[in-house]
């Protein structure tokens, strides 16, 4: 007997989970940065100067996919909040380093609290071999987004089948 139904079936409905986990991902998103009087911008190059330690306005764009001239002004908004230092890097005066205030960190992580205690609640009951698998799969949508980030800034409109 073909399992081609059911797997159809299976693969349809990871689909949906994810475009649902995406979608629902991004309005909690919008739902914190609004509490913290944040834009989701701000709080996407907060959050990866939380993960990174420190990262160039360069790459800051590269990573939220915006402008050199919003990363400019977002930055300066950080700095004047007080989320952020900026200073120029020693080893070459054109570039920003940009770090998180680490007396800041503990109030953006604050909103992320019950979420981050539900979460470990619900992974406690996956076995390590799931855990890796769900890493794995994490890992390679990853890869997927940043491949496609890069064609869309690239301006490759060719589709091309997987």
């Amino acid at each position: 007997m073909s399992h081609e139904p059911a797997r159809a079936s299976a693969i349809a409905a990871l689909m949906r989970a994810g475009r649902e986990t995406s979608r629902l991902s991004m309005v909690f998103r919008y739902a914190i940065a609004d509490r913290l009087g944040l834009t989701v911008s701000d709080l996407e190059c907060l959050d990866l100067l939380a993960d990174a330690g420190s990262a160039t306005a360069g790459q800051i764009a590269e990573r939220t996919n915006l402008t050199t001239g919003a990363v400019t002004s977002m930055l300066r908004r950080l700095q004047q909040a007080g989320y952020v230092t900026a200073e120029r890097d020693p080893a070459d005066r054109r570039r920003v380093i940009v770090t998180l205030r680490p007396e800041r960190a503990a109030e953006l992580e604050r909103p992320y609290e019950r979420f981050a205690e539900r979460a470990e609640r619900l992974i406690e009951g996956y076995s390590v071999e799931e855990l890796l698998l769900l890493v794995r799969h994490n890992d390679r949508m990853q890869a997927m987004y940043l491949a496609e980030l890069d064609s869309l800034r690239s301006g490759d409109t060719t589709q091309r089948s997987a």
